[in-house]
């Protein structure tokens, strides 16, 4: 048969040891071509990029050319690729021998030429940045280069435009995390300390990450909780509730993050910008429930406190009110109060029931009424029987005990008032930083996905 005659033909006296020219000096050109047919994996720990490409390589051996009128006109034949000269073209990034299958034939044409087509794993170091992650854009190389010959030996071209390279998504699996954008080609020449120039040809494979997961279980759900935390500002400052309530949001991001921890891409060189998101947010959650706990001690426990220092008044009750828009304070201090009156007035009754001639709750109290006793014993008996006299002394007790209720009252309404006016600014200013963040942090991942 002609095959079996014409590659006894071509082998019998062939030498795969030298390269396959006639004069020495003659340069063997190889074109060389890659299109990628899937990428596999992103290692960011180990700066590991896995992809599985097409690649071809394309030359011309002279002692491979016969005339197809003597083998029954046939113009091409597939040889082992053992039995023939290969060219010694590697990849300068490889880090490991990948699973690639093994393709035992090369094309061979009567005109010499060459055409050997095999998909390889390739497993490659590649310098990941994932300060933007997940919106991240990665772009790796792959450095095709003869490891031994020099330019003048073996020279390397691209066998098709870089234009039909670049944008060729043909073969290219679409569905999985990375996107493939573009493959750029590039030819230069390098030498080592000033040694034989070398030819290399360089194809940047330019992909980019698809973020729509981890934007749905990595930056929605600690928005949401971010969002929770504004709203609870809400909530009545002078009740407990608020703090319990900020409690377990802090303590819910705390077991997000600790969810999440697998998920975010960690190298020894640095930090992504969503991982610093996440530390400023559980920070701003601390903010808040440390606020939280300012004002539900300022509210709280008036009894025992002075009268609001003036300065304080001014500038919180005068000029934080103008400045925040806060209008009708006596109102919302009566709205405010009603609750804790209501709460009180059984405390109030009970005490005012049980009250005898010598006995008080408060010290101050005690004080008072004491020195009002005592100018009435040493006052002069006035008319009248015994029992006026005491129902007098009892009577003055009472009126004493009342004032200085209603002294402390208005004690707690001020204070109370100064809570609310330093809650609402908190909170102002809060929002403000929460927002001003947010801003910044969309601007950082915007401009350098436009860059």
């Amino acid at each position: 048969p002609a095959l079996r005659r014409l590659s006894r033909h071509l082998l019998a006296h062939y030498q795969k040891g030298t390269r396959p020219v006639r004069d020495w000096r003659t340069t063997t050109n190889v074109a060389i071509d890659l299109m990628v047919y899937a990428i596999l994996s992103v290692d960011e720990k180990n700066q590991v990029l896995t992809t599985y490409i097409w690649y071809r390589q394309h030359w011309t051996d002279e002692f491979l050319k016969w005339d197809p009128a003597h083998f029954d006109n046939l113009t091409q034949i597939s040889l082992p690729v053992e039995s023939i000269w290969v060219p010694d073209i590697l990849i300068n990034e490889f880090v490991d021998v990948g699973k690639s299958p093994h393709v035992p034939y090369v094309y061979v044409s009567h005109h010499g030429e060459v055409q050997n087509l095999k998909p390889i794993q390739v497993m490659t170091a590649c310098s990941l940045d994932i300060y933007n992650f997940p919106f991240d854009v990665q772009n790796c190389s792959l450095t095709f280069t003869s490891w031994l010959h020099h330019i003048r030996d073996i020279n390397l071209s691209l066998w098709r435009q870089p234009e039909l390279v670049k944008f060729d998504r043909s073969v290219f699996m679409n569905q999985g995390e990375w996107e493939l954008l573009y493959v750029l080609s590039h030819f230069q020449e390098f030498s080592v300390k000033s040694s034989d120039s070398y030819a290399e040809m360089k194809f940047y494979v330019v992909i980019r990450r698809r973020p729509l997961f981890y934007t749905v279980s990595l930056l929605l759900p600690s928005i949401f909780l971010m969002v929770m935390d504004i709203v609870g500002f809400y909530l009545p400052p002078h009740s407990g509730e608020r703090v319990s309530f900020k409690i377990t949001l802090l303590l819910g991001y705390s077991v997000f993050l600790i969810i999440v921890s697998d998920t975010l891409p960690a190298t020894a060189v640095g930090t992504p910008l969503i991982g610093i998101y996440f530390v400023v947010c559980m920070a701003l959650l601390v903010i808040s429930l440390t606020e939280t706990i300012l004002i539900v001690c300022l509210v709280h426990k008036q009894d025992l406190q002075p009268h609001v220092p003036e300065w304080v008044k001014h500038l919180l009750l005068e000029r934080a009110t103008i400045l925040l828009c806060i209008r009708d304070r006596k109102k919302f201090s009566q709205s405010r109060m009603q609750s804790l009156d209501t709460s009180r007035q059984v405390e109030n009754n009970d005490s005012t029931a049980k009250l005898t001639p010598y006995v008080c709750e408060d010290p101050r109290e005690c004080g008072a009424v004491g020195g009002t006793r005592s100018a009435l014993a040493f006052a002069g008996r006035p008319e009248g029987s015994a029992p006026l006299q005491e129902v007098l002394r009892e009577t003055t007790a009472i009126r004493q005990l009342l004032e200085k209720r209603e002294e402390f009252r208005d004690v707690a309404r001020e204070w109370l008032q100064v809570g609310y006016v330093l809650d609402v600014l908190l909170f102002r200013v809060y929002l403000a930083a929460v927002l001003a963040y947010s801003i910044t942090l969309g601007t950082l991942w915007s401009v350098w996905r436009d860059a």
